[in-house]
């Protein structure tokens, strides 16, 4: 599964997710993860109103099942959700690669509703009427 995170210095989750620099992207795994990629931002990414500042951080996280921030808008929020991302508030900031050996470790373990759905972003859903008993 891919997630996001909201960075200023790639190290920690310490952005807001409109005002971000970069935003770090990592293959996570129950046996690890790996960095995908990291992407850059520049110009005025401050609060400004100005929601088309959020359309190529959507493009960049479309394949993500998660993305953790430090904090993120309402409006913001729905457009995440909207893709099928859920968004993760950190508590304050934490260290990236704390966060990936958290997720390994639910991963692991049994994972909470919340993340079970999120692990199923891109799978098909199916249901099989003649498996139902009556």
């Amino acid at each position: 599964m891919q997630v996001a995170f909201a960075t200023q210095n790639l190290e920690h989750v310490d952005a807001h997710f409109g005002w971000a620099k970069n935003l770090a992207i990592y293959e996570v795994s129950p046996e690890g993860w790996s960095l995908i990629k990291t992407v850059q931002f520049d110009g005025n990414l401050d609060e400004d109103g100005n929601e088309d500042k959020l359309l190529p951080k959507l493009e960049i996280i479309k394949d993500c099942a998660l993305l953790y921030v430090a904090a993120i808008g309402g409006s913001a929020a729905a457009r995440v959700v909207a893709h099928k991302i859920h968004p993760v508030k950190v508590a304050s900031t934490e260290s990236i690669q704390t966060l990936l050996e958290k997720l390994k470790e639910v991963l692991n373990g049994t994972p909470p509703p919340w993340l079970r759905k999120a692990l199923l972003k891109d799978q098909e859903h199916k249901f099989d009427f003649e498996d139902e008993t009556v």
